[in-house]
Parts: structure tokens; C-alpha cells; sequence
């Protein structure tokens, strides 16, 4: 073949290269051959995208030409970036997705700030970078101020999450059913003309309102209000029967339920008369239950048990001045927290007061996912030694019995907990009395065995800021309470989709050859270590008879004894240089294993693929 020939064959074959890589890149369809099918979309996600009216414009900022940007949050744009390219392919036209190279001083840059996206600083960055996405329709705009490679499991849920955000025009409406004062009561006017000021709410109220439009219920109330997004319970006393009955058919109905528990509410015992408990008296509204719906669940709670923990036993200041364990008061650490769900994915700490326990009764078909687990360390406490026992002798009455979970999320198809139809009342000519019973049917259950937690004396601190009350959390109960219902009132869409595995791994094959590796020379290293540091230590000796102008005035047979330790010491570091080599012996091996395969596997799939269709068409002729 003639040089020309070859010149014009080899640019063939790099435009035919380019081509295959530009048509790929073009097809609607991608193969996702990893473990947990990180770059495949849920269906919840596919459902929502499906169900999209107006199209969603998205403007993806990433500052692609700063430097000093640290390698994981570039392989992480691309990570973003390919996701996004998939919901584009999966939504047919209803997403617009916009690549925005934000450099400094410029429009785009501009842009970004009024979208909200912050800007982050790296230490050694020449500049600052923008990594973010903002999501509009119509005149509604959302964003996600900034991307971090620690949330790439939820990489999924937060962008469907934007999306969904978006094209909800209205505040969602969130019942609140409720014995604890988690609202303030109404405030007489009277008495603010004499100068005082109202009670505030609980703080986890107005966590809510920021994004919730709360839906006061009443315990006699024979219904539900209509189109509640989420639906709170929190200790509840003296439902009616209609009511519990309207609370299982909303959630056999889908609407996403929130019970919070106790076996023993601190709130309400501080306003219980200590002398009243001592006669034996007991005190109202101490513990609360819904027997009859988590029976007919399969939801085991017991009201009348409470939950020690050695391990994870706050440190309280006792009225002596002592510090004391209580194992009935949990300082929960992150080791508690369910990681790969996310309402607890990133808690750190909460704060939990003699709380219950939960579990699956055997046989049931839901799907039980525990949130929040004791350690192994834990165990029940009778009642009676809380009521009356000293606090420094509470540990020793513990029956360890093992990990607990505290709260869970039970998914699945629940049963009714009123097979016979709706209670017999007096309102049997409400709609929900007419209206035929749901028998079963998917929910989204999330219950908790306590109710302190969100009280703001176990959650915030109160500070005076300038005249005016402010709170510095304590801990993440708020941010629990927060996470929860915005994860339940997003849609069963979102609530469907679970986290996945991340794109980056660690190089187990290349720790366990290291480990073997080093394992193998380890004796032999250790005692050359040894042999060296014993001539080193010699040398150093010999050499310190030297004078301060250099000059050895050593006799020659130290000098002599100094040189040969010099060559020994020589022998024994081109020793250890060989053991070190021979450690990592097999690892360079397999990596020009790796390098190998990487650098052939393209030509040789193209070589192949070459010679079936020369076959292919030779036999054609």
C-alpha cells in the first residue's frame, strides 16, 4: 500500500472513531452494566417525569475552566451531568436542560447568583466555582444551591425532588393531630394591651409552615379534611372511633402518615403531681397507642415498655450536681441512623426521652425499613423503677435484650384495621360513611416510639438575639421532624425511589493484594528494620568522635569498623528497597493488566467486528 494510501486509511479510521463515539452519545438508550444500576432511573422517577404538563427548563452552572477544583467534584459534574442528560432523554421534550459555564464576570455568572446557586471556594482555587442546577416553570423557579459528592446516593431523589417542587403552585396541607402543645393557644387580646406577649409555638411548628399549610384536628373529630398531603400524629389521646377509622382509610388511600408514640411522655409527667404518683395515682396522658390500627398492621409496640440503651445513655446533670447516666434518655449518635434512607441519611445526633420500641409482626407482608436503632446494648426497663427507683440504680434493672428500633418506615399493602365497615355513629350521613371501605391498599407509614423529641425543651435552646427569641438546634430532632414530612409529602413518586450505590469505589482488589502482600514480607521487613536500625545506631556512635572541623580523630580501626557499617547499612536499604518492590510487585502487575486491556480492547473489538462482516459479506457472494 502506497504511504498515501496509509495516511488516507488512518484518518478514515480516526473520523470512523469520532463518529462512533458522536453517534453513540446519540442513541436514546444507554446499557448500565454496574452492580447497583446507579445510571438507571427509577420508576418513580420515569412515573413523575411522565406526568410533567408544562415543560421544566433546567440551567445547569458548573465553572468547567476553574482551576484548583479537586478531582472527585469533576468526576461528579460528569456524574451530574450524564444524569441529567438522562432525564432529559426520559421526559420526550418536557425538560429543557441548559449547560451553563459560569466564568467570573460575566452574564452567566450574574445568572447564577440570582438563581441561587452559591458559589464554593477550594483551598488553592485560583477561584471560585459554581456548582449547582435551578429547575423553572412558568414563573416558579427552585434550585439546588450546590452539588456535594457526599449526597451522590440521593442524586436521584434530589434532582426528581427539584423537578416535582416546581410544578406544586399551592402550599401542601399537613393535618396535625396532636395532645402535646405543639401550637400555642389562642392569645387573648386583653391581655397583650397589658403588655404581654403571646406564647410562641413549638419550634417544630414553624419548621413545618415554612413549606406546609397546618391543618389543625381535633381528637373528636369524625373525619379528615379533604386533600391533606401528609398526615401528623403525635401522642394521641381519645380519638373517636370515627376518626381512627378515617385515619386508616387515608392511609390505605395513600395519603403518607407520620405517628409519633410514647410509653411514657416527660412532658406530660412534669405536670403530673409527684404526690399523686407516689399514692399510686396515674398520671393522664402518659403513654399513648393505637392499638387497634397497628394490630391490624402487624406493628408490634408495647405502651407499657420503655427502652434503655447503656451505650448510648445521656450524661444528665442530676439535682446534686452529679453527672449520672441515664439509660432511659438516649443520646443517639450517627451509628443510630439509617444511612441509605432519606429522612436519617445525614443525621448526626438526636435526643430521645424514654422511648419505646418497635418492630414487624412474623408473617407480615410490609416492608419494614428501621430509621433508628438502638446499640446492641439495650434492653427494657420496668416502669416501676422509673417511677420510683434511684437514678443511679436504673442501669442495673436493665434486661439487655439487643439492638431495637426505635422508629421505622413500613411500606407495602396495608390491610384495614376495620374489615366490618366504618364505626357505628351518629354521622351516618358524612360522605366518608358512605363511601364503601378500602380494604387494603398501599400506604407509607413512618412511626416512631417517642414524642418528646419534638418538644423544643429536647431540641433548642432559646437565645434573646437583639430583643428578639431565637433558637440554636441542639441536635437534629428538628431536622428529623422536617425530613420526614417533606420525604412523605413529596409523592409516591419520590417516596419510591431509594438510594443507590455510588460511582466510586474503593479498590478492595488492590487493598486485599496489599494486605496479602504485606502480610508475606512483613516478618522479613520487620527483622531487616531492625538490622538496620542496630548499624545505623553503631554509625552514628563512630561518627559523633568526629571534631567540629570534620576531621576524624578516630584510631583506624574505628574508621575501618565506620565504613563497613556504611556499606552495610547500604546493602541493607537496597534490601529493603527489593521487599518494597516485591509489595507492590503484583499490584503494578495488574495494572498493566488493566492498561493493557483499556488500550487494546477498542482496536480489537474493531478488528473483530471488521473480520464478521468481511465473513458476512464473502459468503453473501
Amino acid at each position: 500500500m502506497k504511504p498515501s494510501a496509509k495516511l488516507t486509511a488512518a484518518a478514515l479510521l480516526f473520523v470512523g472513531l469520532v463518529l462512533i463515539n458522536y453517534l453513540a452519545s446519540q442513541l436514546p438508550f444507554r446499557a448500565d452494566a454496574t452492580a447497583e444500576n446507579i445510571y438507571t432511573l427509577s420508576p418513580g422517577t420515569k412515573s413523575l417525569l411522565s406526568k410533567i404538563e408544562e415543560p421544566v427548563v433546567l440551567d445547569f452552572y458548573y465553572s468547567r475552566n476553574a482551576e484548583g477544583v479537586r478531582i472527585d467534584y469533576k468526576n461528579y459534574a460528569a456524574r451530574v451531568e450524564e444524569m441529567l442528560r438522562q432525564y432529559e432523554r426520559a421526559a420526550r421534550g418536557k425538560l429543557v436542560l441548559n449547560l451553563i459555564n459560569p466564568e467570573p464576570d460575566t452574564p452567566e455568572e450574574e445568572a447564577a447568583t440570582r438563581a441561587g446557586i452559591q458559589p464554593q471556594v477550594f483551598p488553592g482555587a485560583m477561584s471560585q466555582i459554581y456548582f449547582g442546577l435551578s429547575a423553572t416553570q412558568a414563573d416558579l423557579q427552585e434550585a439546588l444551591p450546590a452539588f456535594n459528592p457526599r449526597r451522590e446516593q440521593f442524586l436521584e431523589y434530589d434532582l426528581s425532588q427539584l423537578i416535582y417542587s416546581v410544578q406544586v403552585f399551592e402550599k401542601r396541607r399537613l393535618g396535625l393531630i396532636t395532645s402535646l402543645p405543639l401550637q400555642a393557644p389562642p392569645f387573648n387580646p386583653m391581655m397583650q394591651q397589658m403588655g404581654q406577649r403571646p406564647p410562641p409555638d413549638q419550634f417544630v411548628i414553624g419548621e413545618w409552615q415554612r413549606t406546609f399549610e397546618i391543618v389543625p384536628i381535633e381528637a373528636t373529630a369524625t373525619e379528615l379534611p379533604a386533600n391533606l398531603d401528609v398526615l401528623v400524629i403525635a401522642h394521641p389521646q381519645g380519638l373517636s372511633p370515627e376518626l381512627e377509622y378515617a385515619i386508616d382509610q387515608a392511609l390505605l388511600g395513600g395519603t403518607p402518615v407520620l405517628l409519633a408514640l410514647d410509653p411514657s411522655s416527660e412532658h406530660f409527667k412534669r405536670q403530673t403531681n409527684p404526690q399523686q404518683m407516689m399514692m399510686g395515682g396515674g398520671a393522664p396522658n402518659l403513654s399513648s397507642d393505637l392499638p387497634d390500627l397497628l394490630n391490624a398492621y402487624g406493628i408490634t409496640y408495647v405502651s407499657g415498655s420503655i427502652t434503655g440503651d447503656l451505650e448510648y445513655g445521656a450524661q444528665v446533670q442530676t439535682g446534686a450536681g452529679q453527672i449520672a447516666t441515664f439509660p432511659h434518655w438516649l443520646q443517639l449518635p450517627v451509628e443510630a441512623f439509617n444511612t441509605e434512607v432519606l429522612p436519617t441519611a445525614q443525621l448526626n445526633t438526636m435526643v430521645l426521652i424514654e422511648t419505646g420500641h418497635l418492630a414487624l409482626a412474623t408473617g407480615s407482608d410490609l416492608e419494614f425499613t428501621p430509621l433508628i436503632q438502638t446499640s446492641t446494648q439495650a434492653g427494657d426497663i420496668p416502669p416501676a423503677v422509673l417511677q420510683f427507683g434511684m437514678s443511679n440504680n436504673i442501669a442495673g434493672e436493665l434486661s439487655l435484650s439487643g439492638q431495637q428500633t426505635l422508629a421505622a418506615m413500613v411500606t407495602g399493602t396495608f390491610p384495614t384495621a376495620f374489615p366490618d365497615g366504618p364505626p357505628e355513629s351518629e354521622n351516618v350521613g358524612s360522605e366518608l360513611a358512605r363511601a364503601p371501605t378500602v380494604e387494603s391498599g398501599q400506604g407509607t407509614l413512618v412511626i416512631i416510639a417517642d414524642t418528646d423529641w419534638l418538644m423544643d425543651d429536647y431540641s433548642v435552646r432559646r437565645v434573646n438575639l437583639f430583643g428578639m427569641q431565637a433558637a440554636e438546634p441542639i441536635n437534629d430532632n428538628l431536622a428529623f421532624a422536617s425530613n420526614v414530612v417533606e420525604y412523605l409529602a413529596g409523592s409516591q413518586d419520590l417516596i419510591s425511589i431509594r438510594t443507590k450505590g455510588s460511582s466510586q469505589h474503593p479498590f478492595t482488589v488492590v487493598r486485599e493484594m496489599e494486605a496479602a502482600a504485606q502480610q508475606r514480607y512483613q516478618e522479613q521487613l520487620a527483622a531487616l528494620e531492625s538490622r538496620l536500625s542496630e548499624v545505623q545506631a553503631q554509625l552514628s556512635q563512630l561518627q559523633s568522635q568526629v571534631g567540629d572541623n570534620g576531621m576524624l580523630v578516630a584510631s583506624p580501626e574505628v574508621a575501618a569498623s565506620i565504613a563497613e557499617y556504611q556499606t552495610q547499612e547500604a546493602e541493607m536499604r537496597r534490601e529493603r528497597r527489593d521487599i518494597r518492590r516485591a509489595l507492590r510487585e503484583d499490584i503494578d502487575a495488574l495494572k498493566q493488566r488493566l492498561v493493557f486491556t483499556n488500550l487494546l480492547a477498542a482496536p480489537l473489538l474493531l478488528a473483530g467486528f471488521g473480520l464478521w462482516l468481511n465473513r458476512t459479506r464473502r459468503r453473501r457472494h
